[in-house]
């Protein structure tokens, strides 16, 4: 069976948002519909925005179609036994023009109980950002619920967050219930369990072409918010042709490759591995056969092809489920 297996690609879902802009065609030379383009999700089983495979002999089949027919080969056999036939990631390339709204996402227990949902842990690496951008995680102190209303009624909130002043490479870590934004001029490659539930605190006043607010959701980000300053930002070592830890949670596991040659891997079939491409080019040999892959490719690499080899000169985000 192991051969009709091979490293699948999608084709990228492109979603237009009021702060977006073109860095994902002019940086990573996707296909764009929308001047105001702010997300490709490249891999996804969200209902309604189920990735597609883009090539090969599975192309025009949706990810969640594989899922039903290979779930053990594709996801693992633990991954499978945690989640069944459920897609538990969703990846994604961010280009914020603007401010992102500030935001929070609820846990496990809190979007199960309100939405049938998961919730939205999350990471960032910042693969561009231009001069004076930021991100806004967290509390810079201590706080409260009542002061944390207190400043939204001021319109003040932006006095009680955590401002980090970015540059390329990176690495934010976003457990659930932390107040965050990505800031104007910010490219991101985006890490998170399988959830679209946004909490919005404040959107800057914006309104849209037709003059209207977007929604905003105070009353359910009471009881979702960790009111504690918190430690997102994280360190890595980067070291040639070695998988180097990021980001470590009960969601995920992103490590940092910096490529240079070739590396040999050799997994035990209970995950699969996710590669997103944020420098250069590389390629995948595996079953005596070789594919290419360029910056701003996200490759699902399915569990049971457990012996591979990477080559080329590229950075690598590599994600897997332990």
């Amino acid at each position: 069976m192991k051969n009709q297996f091979y490293p699948l690609t999608f084709i990228p879902i492109m979603k237009e948002r009021i702060w977006g802009g073109t860095k994902l065609a002019d940086y990573l030379h996707k296909s764009i519909p929308y001047a105001q383009t702010g997300e490709s999700w490249e891999l996804s089983t969200i209902p309604g925005d189920v990735s597609v495979v883009n090539a090969g002999h599975w192309k025009g089949t949706s990810l969640q179609t594989l899922l039903d027919q290979y779930p053990v080969a594709i996801l693992g056999s633990s991954v499978h036994a945690k989640y069944g036939t459920q897609f538990p990631l969703l990846f994604k390339y961010l280009d914020a023009r603007e401010d992102l709204s500030i935001q929070v996402h609820p846990n496990d227990e809190l979007a199960a109980a309100r939405h049938n949902s998961f919730g939205k842990t999350e990471m960032w690496y910042v693969m561009q950002a231009d001069p004076d951008s930021r991100l806004l995680v967290g509390f810079n102190q201590n706080t409260s619920a009542d002061a944390y209303v207190r400043a939204l009624k001021d319109k003040n909130i932006l006095s009680l967050l955590d401002a980090f002043p970015v540059q390329q490479g990176e690495v934010f870590f976003l457990e659930t219930g932390t107040v965050h934004a990505i800031g104007a001029g910010c490219l991101i490659a985006e890490i998170q369990q399988t959830s679209d539930i946004t909490y919005r605190l404040y959107d800057f006043d914006r309104v849209d072409a037709q003059g209207n607010t977007r929604e905003l959701h105070l009353d359910l980000a009471l009881d979702a918010i960790n009111y504690n300053k918190v430690e997102a930002k994280k360190s890595y070592n980067i070291l040639a042709n070695e998988s180097t830890n990021m980001v470590n949670c009960p969601y995920f596991t992103t490590n940092h490759i910096r490529l240079d040659g070739q590396m040999t891997h050799n997994k035990n079939g209970e995950s699969f591995t996710v590669y997103m491409c944020t420098e250069g080019v590389f390629s995948l040999e595996v079953e005596g056969l070789t594919y290419d892959f360029e910056l701003g490719s996200t490759v699902l690499v399915p569990a049971v092809l457990n012996h591979f080899t990477l080559h080329g000169s590229a950075t690598l985000l590599e994600i897997q489920i332990k």
